[in-house]
């Protein structure tokens, strides 16, 4: 509260003896010298005179001298403050209009804040809103409220309201909302079977397998909207995927499960329109979300038992058409195994990255696009760190695993906790290593490169295409090439594809034609014998099922599991100097694979060689022009180039002038 305002509620308590004052004393009710008390009292506690009055009578005051007291109030807060004053008594106010301004308009925050409730909204011309306030002279509170009704086209007109009146009415409107809250959520609940009509189509109850996992299992039979809400959250920790899609559609509910990086229908038939609102309802219930509002996305997190062990799941709600979406990442630590020599399966990328991890201090950076598993990699590299002697701190959005030793710390924007500040606060913690779950602006980017350049190892990740165009990203960041160049220890680009189902999987010789289309060489790789994908439609797994057919591992997917595709850049001094000079991506990414980079088009033709993937599996995630463009120039160049020396020549020689008398012609 400003001094102004301060002052002039003095001046209201020092001139309560007239006229209130008299009709107090005239009433009997006290005497001058108990008055002359309580008007000391009150401003020496800033509460209001009735209550001072009536804890030193010991009595109430009588229902007319109240509100002889609260007309006066009213009164001089009216000629004190030049605006209008509102008695929520007299004055008819709408709950729900208060209620929808405060979820839509003014958050509660701001309300609680500056002690202010929005009461309605008008059309007039020009269009405002009504704000009463506990001290209107407040300009914080008046650059607040302009900040957020000015881009809306809205002005901001203000009452005055006493402290007693605030209070009612917020609390007020929290019983409302709670209120609200407990209808939907019985609403929810409510039986719906007739709804589901469709439901039976599927083949299964929703109550089989409940008895096998201790999911919400005191709900279980609550109601059929519940059973369904867990009988998905189940089917989908038993089939081991990583997303959950509730999509409404304008005439069903549409779930589809994310297997392995592939969207697919979670069961044979979509859920009638009619259970939207209920589902939604439900999961947003389950997640701690406001489920009274519905027209901007909210993100929370469930955590349930699931065979003994603790899932978590993080949600999101995004307003579409005919309802919300609502998608759900399943963090379930129990099935992901940490360890890069368990992710990475090239020796020598994997030496690599092991030698990198192991540095004191600098900068690695994990690239890649959402869902291509960068936090598994940071996770695993920490974990080769982890030790009783090494401090490790990690800042996350949200926090995705849990490890023993490290000091984990989850990202609250709406506190000013984002990774920059956290980052900081890091940096008095004398850390060793330090893991920051994203890079996404240039502050974090400057923060991390310092603490990298103090003596601190920094594992982080960027959303790029390839390793080498993380210097750029950096670059366009705001991050001087020189301090990228010293700073950084490399790069580490990743990708996902799908395990080839190793029990029903198909052998193969290429032909000619489709190996020229990889890059690759038609002399010696037109015997290999590769695998495809014993992928079958959904009439085809049908019938497998019921001839017996049908394979128990990958259920007709064809695929089962997923392994990641890398492309490890070591900055060695040749990359250092073009960093520092400012070279294009293109000559940082060659020079790279002169120096022994695999290309993420390389290694995964390795795992299609190994017969882990196919070659549809390449096609579908790392197969690019700009890639194969890569590794063709990498060959040509290594073609002319001397073997010995490295010196470039104009034909391939086994030897050449520069390091031996003789050579010779291959």
């Amino acid at each position: 509260m400003t001094n102004s305002s301060s002052q002039r509620r003095a001046l209201i308590v020092q001139n309560h003896f007239s006229p209130f004052g008299n009709k107090l004393i005239q009433s009997g009710f006290v005497d001058n010298e108990q008055l002359s008390q309580a008007l000391a009292e009150s401003r020496r506690s800033g509460e209001s005179l009735a209550t001072a009055l009536e804890r030193i009578k010991g009595l109430p005051l009588p229902p007319d001298l109240l509100r002889q007291y609260k007309k006066q109030q009213l009164f001089e807060l009216k000629i004190l403050y030049g605006v209008e004053s509102l008695d929520p008594e007299i004055s008819q106010i709408s709950a729900n209009q208060m209620s929808q301004l405060i979820e839509t308009l003014i958050p509660i925050e701001t309300c609680k804040l500056y002690k202010l409730l929005p009461l309605a909204q008008s059309d007039a011309q020009p269009p405002f809103v009504l704000v009463a306030m506990v001290d209107p002279d407040n300009l914080a509170a008046q650059d607040d409220l302009n900040r957020i009704l000015r881009p809306k086209g809205l002005s901001l007109q203000r009452l005055v309201i006493t402290l007693e009146d605030y209070q009612r009415l917020m609390s007020q409107h929290r019983d409302n909302a709670l209120e609200l809250q407990k209808q939907v959520e019985q609403q929810s609940k409510v039986d719906v079977k007739s709804e589901l009509e469709g439901l039976e189509s599927l083949g299964e109850s929703l109550d089989d397998d409940a008895s096998e996992v201790d999911l919400d299992a005191s709900d279980a039979e609550a109601a059929p909207i519940i059973a369904l809400v867990n009988k998905i959250l189940i089917k989908a920790l038993q089939m081991g995927v990583s997303d959950i899609h509730v999509e409404p559609q304008e005439e069903v509910l549409r779930v589809r499960f994310r297997k392995d990086g592939v969207l697919q229908e979670a069961f044979d038939a979509p859920f009638p329109k009619k259970v939207i609102p209920a589902v939604t309802a439900r999961f947003k219930i389950i997640a701690l979300l406001d489920i009274a509002e519905r027209r901007v996305p909210q993100d929370g997190r469930i955590r349930r038992i699931y065979d003994g062990r603790k899932v978590d799941f993080r949600v999101s709600t995004l307003p579409s058409r005919y309802g919300e979406k609502v998608v759900l990442r399943i963090l379930d630590n129990a099935v992901t195994q940490l360890g890069l020599n368990k992710l990475i399966t090239d020796q020598v990328s994997l030496e690599t990255v092991q030698e990198m991890v192991s540095r004191p201090f600098g900068l690695l950076l994990v690239t890649g696009p959402t869902g291509s598993g960068k936090t598994t990699t940071l996770y695993s590299a920490l974990a080769e760190r982890n030790d009783p002697g090494v401090n490790i701190s990690t800042v996350e959005d949200p926090i995705e695993y849990s490890l023993p030793g490290l000091t984990q710390v989850q990202v609250l924007r709406e506190k000013g906790m984002d990774f920059a500040a956290v980052l900081r606060a890091f940096l008095r913690q004398d850390p060793d290593v330090i893991l920051v779950g994203e890079t996404r602006d240039r502050e974090t980017a400057k923060t991390a490169i310092e603490a990298a350049l103090t003596g601190h190892l920094v594992l982080t990740t960027l959303h790029t295409n390839d390793a080498a165009g993380a210097i750029a990203r950096l670059d366009e960041m705001g991050v001087e090439p020189f301090m990228i160049s010293g700073a950084l220890l490399g790069v580490v680009a990743q990708r996902l594809v799908r395990r080839v189902c190793d029990e029903c999987r198909q052998p193969y010789t290429p032909t000619t034609e489709e190996l020229a289309r990889f890059g690759l060489s038609s002399s010696g790789d037109s015997q290999l014998t590769l695998f495809r994908a014993n992928t079958l439609q959904l009439q085809e797994i049908q019938q497998a099922r019921a001839s017996g057919t049908l394979c128990q591992k990958c259920g007709g997917g064809g695929y089962k599991g997923r392994l990641g595709v890398y492309e490890v850049m070591k900055v060695t001094e040749r990359i250092q100097a073009l960093i520092t000079e400012g070279a294009p991506t293109e000559r940082i990414k060659e020079t790279a694979v002169e120096e022994g980079m695999q290309t993420l088009l390389a290694y995964s033709l390795n795992l299609v060689r190994t017969g882990l993937t196919t070659f549809e599996e390449i096609e579908r995630v790392t197969f690019t022009d700009t890639g194969l463009e890569a590794e063709l120039r990498a060959k040509r160049k290594s073609s002319l180039t001397c073997r010995c020396c490295g010196a470039e020549m104009q034909q391939e020689w086994l030897d050449c002038s520069y390091c031996t008398t003789s050579r010779f012609q291959e």
